[in-house]
């Protein structure tokens, strides 16, 4: 066997390691005891919700998926009529194998939520330490899912076609089920949380998951919906973009000068999924712990491995200079994921200053919590995207020099030290995932142990735990955007090998294209239209929040009104749960496609007016914008977040206070931010880097201006 074949097989067997890992939780978290009978029926409702919602999602997205793999087998990688139709036939399968991935992933994760959030609001009945457990092994059954999914489908797929450029149809499919699961996702939860927040602690001072707010219930199938499937599609998708970017890059380069980079990627993949399986096993909190710390701590653990053991692995199969710096890009991606988190940690956690900061300022009334809110969250944005364009430039001039040595283009190998920088950064992504999915699930225990009545002392252990969920999901969230950062950027390095590629076989010449001169007005043309993108696409998906929002409020001002005992509580009087459940779920399914096909639309309209370097700049802008403002929104949502929480525990005046109120505000601003708009965005940007990658010979052949 060769060296590749040997690191496809390992790749496999570690991919179905994760996935026996997973099987083992989703039947210890099963088996944990749930008695309470008013738990049971909630929980039932919310995980019907889930399921209603997510079966008319992915028809939907089902439809959208049949038309793209038929425009697809007609015109990529080139025109069926130009080309070799099995190219297109295996695009085309690559693209629905891609698709039918991310949905399993997405559709574990529900299963598992549905069920863990239950067990862990019993669980805390007994110890915050057990209700930790049940609720991270709930998580970890997500996280090492949507991994395992992740590798098993990128080593079929380069296997049985032996082509990188298949990975691009692959990743396009995952992308694309992404970008509306997350965007549709999104939609419904902060439909749900902003309504119910806004009538039931504004308007009626009730409290948090008040069991007779009509909108509890759908902010609790939002959790699900939103923050573990369409969260767990998105890291799907960034780990297979990295995946791709890389072994596009890696595998052109090694046809040609015979290395073995291709090898190393699938082993820096493996040995990361590994030490994510050993974290994630081993992840404890101690009887007086700290969740966030104990959270953290497996985190950095996890990261310490990989280095560790990708240091050996390269010694022992790759002991060559040139490998060596390949091994050192990856941890410098690794190392700027650390920071990125760490940075977000401190803007978001509410034992940090700017938390507390706008905890204070909420005293003096809701402008002043958006105020500072805001002024915190763009100070955030500089330690991430400083790392992220360190972490390229050094991986980047670390890399370069290897060209020397095999004679190849100082560009295509610098590209590479960025794809693997990509790769070094997700390496743990399965901890990063199994921490995510850890929040919306205590988020839900929180909810259920309020609703079934088990009392102050179980509702403050569930606080804690989701408190810790916050800020992790805060922290997630970043490195998720951190990660799609390199990922596009390297990316953009596959595009210009798809397009050089692509030029040489039309007899346009070797190195077509070499970069992006920004003083050129075609590339400037791209950049402008392309950093406009983001900020229409998250005006979009807010406007779609914002529409769906209103429809709910009146819904719950009219069972207010309507159903007699309601608001006093009266015995045997119940909301109607499924009003606003229906409410978001058609609401928010039918603002998801706009948004999605409008960034589809707008790369491929820059690309047959102005070619492929107006599709360079196009990519540049988007991803400079775009990172921008996901990172912004995504940090003030969880500092809103959390500040208000921060209030709720006994400061500023506590619950019902005018502080309380304001956070509120600013939390209610902030939901479309964290949990919308500013997650989705590193999703669109793979999107439209992968669309660029699988047209190129398109906009080679027919272009207005190029």
């Amino acid at each position: 066997m060769t060296a590749l074949q040997i690191a496809l097989l390992c790749s496999i067997l570690v991919a179905l390691a994760a996935f026996g890992l997973s099987a083992l939780f989703f039947v210890w978290v099963k088996k944990r005891p749930s008695q309470n009978e008013t738990i049971e029926k909630i929980s039932k409702l919310i995980a019907n919700g889930a399921k209603t919602f997510l079966k008319k999602e992915y028809t939907v997205l089902a439809i959208f998926a049949a038309v793209a793999a038929i425009i697809i087998l007609l015109f990529l990688p080139k025109p069926i009529w130009q080309a070799n139709a099995l190219d297109n036939v295996y695009m085309m399968l690559s693209y629905i194998c891609g698709t039918v991935f991310s949905a399993i992933a997405g559709k574990i994760g529900i299963m598992i939520a549905t069920i863990a959030n239950k067990k862990t609001a019993e669980a805390a009945k007994t110890s915050t330490a057990k209700a930790f457990m049940t609720g991270y092994r709930g998580g970890a059954v997500m996280g090492m899912a949507v991994v395992g999914a992740s590798l098993i489908g990128v080593s079929a797929i380069f296997w049985i076609f032996s082509d990188a450029s298949m990975l691009l149809g692959f990743s396009f499919g995952a992308s694309s089920l992404a970008l509306f699961a997350k965007a549709g996702g999104g939609i419904f939860t902060k439909t749900a949380d902003i309504s119910a927040d806004l009538v039931g602690k504004v308007e009626l001072g009730l409290p948090e998951d008040d069991p007779r707010n009509p909108a509890v219930i759908a902010d609790n199938v939002g959790d699900n919906v939103g923050d573990v499937a369409g969260m767990g599609a998105d890291l799907f998708d960034s780990n297979v973009a990295s995946l791709a970017a890389a072994l596009v890059i890696s595998s052109s380069i090694d046809n040609t000068a015979g290395t073995l980079f291709t090898p190393i990627v699938f082993v820096y993949a493996l040995v990361g999924l590994l030490a994510s399986i050993i974290g994630v096993a081993f992840n404890r909190m101690g009887k007086k712990g700290n969740p966030t710390s104990a959270l953290n701590f497996s985190t950095y653990v996890t990261m310490i491995l990989f280095a560790s053991l990708t240091a050996v692995a390269t010694a022992v199969f790759f002991n060559n200079e040139i490998y060596w710096r390949v091994y050192g890009a990856a941890v410098i991606g690794l190392a700027v994921g650390a920071v990125i988190g760490i940075a977000t940690d401190y803007f978001t956690d509410d034992r940090r200053r700017p938390v507390k900061k706008v905890a204070s300022a909420s005293g003096k009334g809701p402008a002043f919590t958006v105020l500072s809110g805001i002024s915190y969250s763009f100070y955030s944005t500089l330690p991430a995207m400083a790392g992220i364009a360190i972490s390229a430039l050094a991986s980047y001039k670390l890399c370069e020099p290897i060209a020397t040595s095999i004679g190849l283009s100082s560009v295509d190998l610098g590209m590479l030290g960025i794809a693997i920088a990509a790769v070094g950064m997700l390496s743990v992504v399965g901890m990063i995932v199994s921490n995510d999915a850890y929040g919306p699930i205590v988020d839900n225990a929180r909810g259920l142990a309020e609703m079934g009545g088990l009392g102050d002392e179980v509702i403050a252990r569930t606080d804690m735990l989701d408190s810790a969920g916050n800020t992790v999901k805060a922290i997630t969230k970043g490195f998720s955007i951190g990660a799609a950062g390199l990922t596009v950027i390297a990316l953009l390095g596959a595009f210009r090998t798809e397009v050089n590629e692509a030029a040489l076989s039309m007899g346009l010449g070797l190195n077509y294209l070499s970069g992006f001169d920004v003083l050129d007005p075609i590339v400037f043309f791209g950049i402008l239209v392309g950093g406009a993108v983001p900020a229409v696409f998250s005006a979009m998906l807010m406007l779609g929040v914002d529409k769906n929002a209103r429809r709910m409020v009146d819904e719950i001002h009219r069972q207010f009104k309507e159903i007699k005992g309601l608001k006093e509580g009266k015995e045997g009087v119940m909301p109607q749960y499924d009003k606003c459940i229906s409410i978001a779920t058609s609401g928010s399914i039918k603002e998801l496609i706009p948004a999605g096909l409008m960034t589809i639309v707008m790369t491929l309209a820059v690309g047959f007016i102005g070619g492929v370097k107006a599709v360079g700049g196009f990519l540049l802008g988007n991803i400079v914008t775009g990172l921008l403002l996901a990172l912004f929104m995504s940090n003030a949502g969880g500092l809103w977040d959390n500040s208000k929480k921060y209030i709720e525990s006994g400061f500023e005046g506590g619950k019902g206070s005018r502080a309380h109120k304001s956070a509120v505000v600013g939390d209610t601003v902030g939901d479309p931010f964290k949990d919308t708009a500013g997650p989705s965005i590193n999703t669109q940007i793979t999107v439209v880097s992968l669309i660029a990658s699988l047209t190129s010979t398109l906009f080679l052949s027919f272009s207005v201006f190029a």
